[in-house]
């Protein structure tokens, strides 16, 4: 079976879902989770917030070099394990902001909302990278107005995909339970193609 991955940025993690089947009927293989930053680790313009210039730009180098390489061993262990189990992975979808203006270091740290953007898009990049570094196709959508795009994209009204979305968003279980578990393989034996990914 074909499975397309699609994946949300967090503060610090991601989101991720392997979706199969088809643009009429999907099916949900995984919900799960990546890590973006190492145990113990905050934000990284945050921690770095009262730190020395110098510091504070040696802290957040290393905490965004450290969220590439968790976010592509991430996204490699999710195309592991669909290949283990026995499909085929054609794609991956990436929710994205709206970009940064050219701000350095010293310029997001000095204006607190600066530090919330450049996080937010740090975390959305460094997933763009890693399916990028795994040499999957990739999809990018415009997080605002992902829902709206992925209908013409699908060719199907916003009714229809909500619907499905419902329906796969029942197929993982409660909230609650999702949360708490690393990962939920939801595994099909039924074979067909996804359109799309997410």
């Amino acid at each position: 079976m074909r499975v397309a991955l699609g994946l949300k940025a967090r503060t610090g993690r991601a989101a991720l879902v392997a979706v199969a089947g088809d643009v009429h009927e999907p099916q949900l293989v995984e919900r799960s989770q990546i890590q973006l930053l190492p145990d113990g680790a905050f934000a990284p313009y945050h921690a770095a917030e009262g730190l020395a210039p110098e510091d504070a730009r040696e802290s957040v180098g290393q905490s965004i070099a450290a969220a590439h390489r968790l976010a592509a061993s991430g996204i490699r262990e999710a195309a592991r394990r669909v290949a283990e189990a026995g499909h085929e992975l054609c794609g991956c979808a990436v929710l994205i902001g709206t970009g940064m203006p050219d701000w350095s270091t010293d310029e997001i740290l000095a204006v607190h909302v600066r530090m919330h953007k450049a996080e937010g898009e740090l975390f959305r990049d460094v997933l763009v990278a890693g399916a990028r570094a795994c040499d999957l196709e990739l999809t990018t959508l415009p997080d605002k107005s992902a829902l709206d795009d992925a209908t013409k994209m699908l060719g199907m009204t916003r009714a229809r995909l909500d619907a499905h979305l419902a329906t796969l968003g029942k197929s993982a279980g409660p909230h609650g339970a999702k949360t708490r578990r690393k990962r939920q393989p939801l595994l099909s034996s039924r074979s067909s193609t996804p359109s799309a990914a997410a």
